[in-house]
């Protein structure tokens, strides 16, 4: 049942305020300015068009002239000649004799350039003009000033308008820029949020205090202030928050932490206590502020020390967040992806007294959140999502929405009229490593190379033990890499123990001593395999306590992110001496891994040579293929023919492509050429 009906009004946010673009904002059309500026214009017309002169039949200068000249006009009512004043012109007044009287005519006249002929053709009819001045003096202004008013007027409306606007921006300049989001539009509910169970878990008790805030005051509990949401990138944290003001069906205020600072110093300041002020007004309701570790990393680890506005802005996040009650209703969430240079002021209980943890979702999550998102396009009747969720560990939800996505586009582009489980399967290889470059044209010898070098990786994952089960095996260029070696897990793990973590480094170790077997020389492409041995031989000896030599001890602040200014000052923690046992160790794991690696190749050496002809010929072996050439030296089952590829080329430069891949988190890796 919704309450939204018993709360006041949101306030006016910066999308709401006057003054905002839309209807009825300073933005829209002046038709005011426009019906004034019509009348000035309409007056100054009148005021140029108004002529004093005498009433009177209009008669041309010529006409004038012809009937002075044939004596035509009444001499006994003589000319009279009225100057006028302004950019009018002037007149002569004339009386011409016909019957029935005498006929009035006005005649316009420029005196300045015809006064000497009129004078001359007067005189010679022996008449003298009278010259009368022009006395409309209301006309005469208003041509004369109503220019200057009209500018003057026209200034000022202009000017007004920008004073206005400017002062409208220096006023709201320091307003927070949190962006309401109406439930009405977009509202978004626990049942499209997926694989963060325990999350859930934890915040819906925040729904249940929105709703009936009195259940828990009447106990004399509170709910907390802060909710803080940790979590690697693309795990659902701003959705989750989302999903909290649409179950409790209240007011959800957006912003990032960027938002806050700015150039000039108090500005950040004065939005944070204007966020606060636009949440009591709203209450209850919700502020959830994104990437805080933008304004709350840990003060005093400055670069340059000094008056920072980022500690301004977060002292003033701190003040707040201490100042208001829980029971005003409304409570703060924020989300990192870096919770190590967040200042433990900010931490504290009383500010954001309860972290919530979002972590990349298991099996049944990865399954959960690709239901979600497979209810948006036409899946093909026997698509088992559970294979692709098994196939996907270390995927965040974005990752899992987006291979869901990619399968969608790659049906459409063949006009598909449903996703199938092979669209899933390709989409979650495109999203992880890149699309397949088949166009790549690669020669012979480069192609034999990265079968050799792939094969080697290959039988090492099928003879160890402590390996998880083979899924594919390519020489497709995909992303960086000229070929892959994948594996997939049986369950989600969580811990390695060492005899896996040996095994993984001699697998690892498998494409390079390949090389050197069969071709009796080594290539470049190993570098993503001797990147990933060494991060894991390093993280053996000094994290995980698995040397005999150095023990249970760790080597190092084990700062997994680097944050400059405190890493700057922080010191290694151990002596030289010491470096060089852990050089030493390192390098031993890594020698024994290689020695193996060459045994077990060298035994199982016509395997090895099977299965590159096999992958020279069919380019891409799923598991199977590869455990029947290592159980019969041969296929039984072969895959069907390989699709058309352009021909290969020699490669003029010799090199080959150094951008290795290195294993993936999860399970799901590869290792390519």
């Amino acid at each position: 049942m919704s309450n939204q009906e018993n709360k006041p009004a949101p306030p006016e946010g910066p999308e709401r305020r006057p003054g905002a673009n839309g209807p009825g904002g300073d933005q829209s059309f002046n038709w005011k300015g426009l019906l004034w500026l019509s009348i000035a214009l309409s007056l100054i017309a009148t005021g140029i068009m108004w002529h004093s002169t005498p009433p009177g039949k209009p008669l041309p200068y010529k006409d004038f002239l012809a009937s002075l000249e044939s004596g035509a006009l009444d001499k006994g009512k003589g000319v009279k000649v009225v100057t006028s004043q302004g950019s009018q012109l002037d007149s002569i007044v004339s009386y011409q004799d016909k019957e029935g009287g005498a006929v009035k005519h006005t005649t316009p006249v420029n005196l300045g350039m015809v006064r000497e002929e009129l004078n001359a053709k007067l005189a010679a009819q022996g008449l003298v003009p009278a010259f009368e001045e022009d006395t409309n003096v209301g006309a005469n202004l208003l041509v004369t000033l109503l220019p200057l008013v009209l500018l003057l007027g026209l200034v000022y409306f202009f000017f007004r308008q920008q004073i206005k606007m400017a002062g409208r921006g220096a006023m709201s300049f320091g307003k927070s820029r949190a962006r309401l989001l109406t439930m009405d539009k977009n509202k978004i509910t626990f049942k499209q949020v997926a694989g963060v169970d325990e999350a859930k878990e934890e915040v819906s008790e925040l729904v249940e205090f929105l709703k009936d805030p009195k259940k828990f005051q009447k106990l004399g509990g509170h709910i907390p202030k802060g909710v803080l949401m940790v979590g690697p990138p693309g795990t659902g944290k701003t959705l989750l928050a989302k999903a909290i003001a649409g179950e409790a069906d209240v007011p959800f205020f957006s912003i990032s932490g960027s938002d806050f600072v700015e150039m000039f110093v108090g500005v950040g300041a004065s939005r944070v206590r204007d966020m606060f002020e636009q949440g009591r007004k709203s209450a209850p309701c919700l502020i959830f502020i994104d990437e805080i570790d933008a304004v709350g990393r840990h003060r005093g680890h400055g670069m340059g020390g000094g008056h920072d506005e980022r500690e301004q802005t977060l002292n003033a996040l701190l003040v707040e967040m201490d100042g208001f009650d829980t029971g005003e209703g409304v409570i703060i969430i924020a989300a990192t992806n870096r919770p190590d240079v967040l200042d433990p002021a900010l931490l504290r209980p009383g500010r954001f007294d309860r972290q919530v943890s979002v972590s990349l979702p298991d099996v049944k999550g990865r399954e959960g959140i690709l239901k979600v998102h497979a209810k948006k396009v036409k899946m093909a009747a026997d698509v088992d999502l559970m294979i692709i969720a098994r196939g996907t560990p270390g995927y965040s939800g974005a990752e899992l929405a987006n291979v869901i996505n990619e399968a969608a586009l790659m049906a459409a582009r063949r006009s598909a009229k449903a996703i199938t489980t092979k669209d899933l399967e390709e989409a979650r290889d495109k999203v992880r490593w890149g699309k397949e470059r088949r166009s790549m044209a690669i020669s012979e010898k480069e192609k034999e190379n990265t079968a050799f070098h792939e094969a080697g990786h290959a039988i090492l994952l099928e003879v160890l033990e402590h390996t998880e089960p083979l899924h594919k095996v390519t020489i497709i260029p995909r992303g960086p890499s000229l070929g892959s070696t994948m594996w997939l897990p049986e369950e989600d793990k969580y811990t390695q123990r060492k005899n896996e973590l040996l095994d993984d480094l001699v697998v690892t170790m498998g494409g390079r001593v390949a090389e050197e077997m069969v071709f009796g020389d080594v290539t470049n492409g190993a570098m993503g395999d001797i990147r990933h041995a060494t991060r894991i031989a390093r993280k053996m000896v000094c994290e995980w306590g698995m040397s005999d030599n150095l023990g249970m001890i760790e080597y190092g602040d084990n700062n997994e992110h680097v944050f400059l200014a405190r890493d700057m000052t922080s010191s290694r923690g151990y002596s030289e001496d010491t470096a060089r046992k852990i050089d030493t160790e390192i390098k031993l794991l890594i020698d024994n891994s290689y020695q193996r690696a060459k045994e077990l190749l060298i035994k199982y050496r016509p395997q090895m040579d099977a299965l590159a002809k096999a992958l020279l010929e069919y380019e891409t072996l799923d598991g199977a293929n590869v455990r029947e050439i290592m159980q019969h030296g041969q296929m039984l089952n072969p895959p069907r023919s390989k699709p058309p590829m352009p021909p290969a080329v020699p490669d003029a430069s010799g090199a080959r492509d150094e951008s290795a891949g290195e294993a993936l988190p999860g399970g799901l890796a590869g290792a390519p050429a």
